[in-house]
């Protein structure tokens, strides 16, 4: 494996982890609760976010780069780091997602687990039932996702 691969795979790991942590545990309850609203409102929420989930993201790079011997540019941390948190910021605006969404032709999956999908989860009485996401958040994720391996690509080889 090329060192240029090796750098690629971990910083990729550590950008996955820290959009983990970031986007679950550091993300507090009004940035998420507003990050979607219209307005400057919502505008700043998402600014919040955004900034402290590409911090969280920085602060375990860094380590893991020094401990592992990855040779990481300044220019490369901030094309990548750059490119991640400006369409992290675009996608958590959600109406921009879920216009993508529907001009994909995903409409259907982007309401899934919601009151707007035809086949919303109820419980036997009839009023909204629990569960463990929506379609709306995979959608979310799997665009994030896909823009850590953006990132990743160019942190390892600017």
């Amino acid at each position: 494996m090329s060192v240029t691969a090796a750098t690629f795979a971990a910083v990729f790991a550590v950008l996955y982890v820290g959009h983990s942590v970031g986007d679950h545990w550091v993300q507090t309850s009004p940035q998420s609760a507003d990050k979607g609203k219209p307005g400057w409102g919502g505008r700043l929420a998402d600014t919040r976010h955004v900034a402290t989930l590409t911090a969280t993201k920085l602060v375990l790079l860094l380590p893991v780069a020094l401990l592992l011997g990855l040779h990481l540019s300044a220019a490369g941390l901030v094309a990548g780091l750059g490119v991640d948190a400006v369409t992290h910021w675009w996608a958590d605006r959600r109406s921009t997602l879920a216009k993508l969404a529907k001009l994909l032709g995903q409409e259907g999956f982007y309401t899934l687990g919601t009151a707007a999908h035809p086949a919303a989860p109820v419980t036997a009485k009839g009023t909204p039932a629990a569960h463990l996401g929506t379609g709306a958040y995979a959608l979310d994720q799997a665009w994030h996702h896909l823009w850590l391996l953006v990132a990743a690509l160019l942190i390892a080889t600017v």
